[in-house]
């Protein structure tokens, strides 16, 4: 116990414990439902839907031909969601009643699914002129929500019964935009793929 001086007065300050420092944002969410008797996400404002990043699906197409090539092109790719404390929503071992939570409460919140993981599969033809590469890209359409967990425990946790956890989420709508690119190839790629 350490002992306090103020204004001519002493005053017992009880020594800081090592169990009242603040847990990580990872460690609180991993008590969700696994030690706390509510754990609730709590949405700060309206689901918005953005373009996320464009990247190549599949092979580049080379067209070493002296005639444009149009052939169909088969490929997939599987976009998952994140989050800002950096835990995956697909893999749930130890942070079921974390998923289960946020899932409940975007259903109950906007009437809506969310989607932690969507795999796409297509076909697509692709329109190669002589002597180019082409490929194709594809820019999956994303949900972003920001909000707060609230975990209030049972017992006393590093201290406190009731945290509170800024929290925000991106994932996966289920559609994208699809488009064909093509360019002149090098002389090292004529000489690799031709």
């Amino acid at each position: 116990m350490a002992v306090l001086i103020a204004a001519g007065t002493l005053v017992a300050v009880p020594p800081a414990r090592a169990d009242d420092a603040r847990p990580s944002d990872a460690e609180l969410l991993a008590k969700c439902d696994n030690g706390t008797k509510k754990c609730v996400f709590h949405p700060s404002g309206p689901m918005t839907e953005f373009r996320g990043p464009r990247s190549q699906v599949g092979s580049d197409y080379p067209n070493c031909t002296s005639v444009p090539q149009r052939s169909s092109r088969s490929w997939s790719e599987t976009t998952e969601s994140s989050n800002s404390v950096g835990l995956s929503m697909t893999v749930t071992v130890g942070y079921e009643g974390l998923v289960n939570s946020f899932s409940t409460s975007i259903t109950t919140s906007f009437e809506h699914t969310w989607r932690n993981a969507h795999t796409e599969t297509s076909s697509t033809f692709v329109e190669v002129r002589p002597g180019e590469v082409g490929w194709l890209t594809r820019a999956p359409d994303m949900q972003k929500v920001s909000g707060t967990y609230e975990l209030i425990f049972e017992d006393r946790f590093h201290g406190h019964r009731y945290w509170y956890v800024p929290f925000e989420a991106e994932g996966p709508v289920g559609t994208s935009s699809m488009a064909q690119r093509t360019r002149p190839m090098t002389e090292e790629e004529k000489a690799a793929w031709c």
